[in-house]
């Protein structure tokens, strides 16, 4: 997933896509543990997603908490 599309998602979106990620990366976790992913760059991929879509979440927290503060 990209930044661009991160930033079209709305908030409800951006929460339930989070939790989508952060439950298939940990199956596929478990998946590699018990026998080798056949391409295990996909939890680097897994990784990276989820820590986009964080960083666009908290983006999204401080500009509202500066919005409602001035």
């Amino acid at each position: 997933m990209k930044n661009a599309d991160i930033r079209n998602l709305s908030l409800e979106d951006l929460k339930n896509q989070l939790k989508t990620e952060q439950t298939s990366g940990q199956t596929m976790r478990f998946a590699h543990a018990i026998s080798p992913l056949e391409n295990p760059l996909r939890l680097k991929q897994a990784r990276k997603n989820v820590a986009r879509l964080l960083t666009e979440l908290k983006r999204r927290e401080n500009e509202q908490a500066t919005n409602t503060a001035n």
